[in-house]
């Protein structure tokens, strides 16, 4: 009788040993369990490890936000002559394929460059289209219209002298060696006394290019600041 006594106590105590083993190290994750245990007899409740905040998200999904009277923009070129082309301008698509308003050639976006209001986007064919209506389309603008540009699959083949004169006069440097399928997005003022500081280009060669025939696709954001009415830029 004894012995089955003993034997009933070792048993006991091996059943409590592996109930303790399997909540603390299965079921509550080895020492961290057997800590949430420990205090769950104890009493101490355990605060909760906080989440980590998702990072904040500014307009047009800039890395930070602009200063006031300040718009936040950023321009995505063609990739190769497949996805199109991309405008934002104050955490809105101005020009997009999901907007449907896209176009082989020159995409351009007009906003007024005291309220920041849309006026206008077009897209210009500059591989079969004619350069006219472009040069129609840019001659007239007024003083600080501010002119965002993204290519998309060839910007240049139908440029002539007075098409990149009149991009030179908003402010671009690149306008002048823009050449077959290079790759190019800028934003320029009617009226801009300086170089525009917002301009890339992608030439198109054969050894670098990331598509056959086509340069990577350009990406481009920054703060343009709004112009004071009756202002000089």
């Amino acid at each position: 009788m004894r012995l089955t006594g003993v034997l009933r106590v070792v048993a006991v105590l091996l059943l409590l040993g592996l109930t303790w083993w399997v909540v603390s190290v299965v079921l509550l994750g080895g020492d961290s369990g057997s800590t949430s245990l420990s205090n769950l007899f104890t009493g101490k409740i355990e605060e909760p490890t906080p989440a980590e905040p998702h990072p904040h998200r500014y307009k047009c999904g800039l890395s930070a936000a602009c200063p006031p009277k300040h718009l936040a923009f950023r321009l995505v070129s063609g990739a190769a002559n497949v996805i199109g082309p991309k405008i934002c301008l104050e955490d809105k698509m101005l020009v997009s394929s999901v907007k449907n308003n896209v176009g082989r050639g020159l995409n351009v976006a007009l906003v007024n460059g005291v309220t920041g209001e849309l006026l206008d986007t077009k897209s210009f064919d500059m591989w079969a289209g004619d350069v006219s209506d472009l040069l129609k389309y840019l001659r007239p603008l007024h003083e600080g219209t501010l002119v965002f540009v993204a290519s998309f699959d060839d910007a240049a083949t139908k440029l002539n002298d007075e098409a990149r004169r009149l991009f030179e006069e908003l402010g671009s440097t690149a306008v002048k060696e823009l050449a077959f399928r290079d790759s190019w997005v800028f934003v320029g003022a009617k009226g801009i006394e300086n170089k525009s500081p917002f301009e890339q280009r992608m030439k198109n060669t054969k050894t670098n290019n990331k598509y056959e025939g086509w340069p990577e696709s350009l990406e481009m954001d920054g703060c343009i600041p709004l112009r004071a009415p009756l202002e000089n830029l």
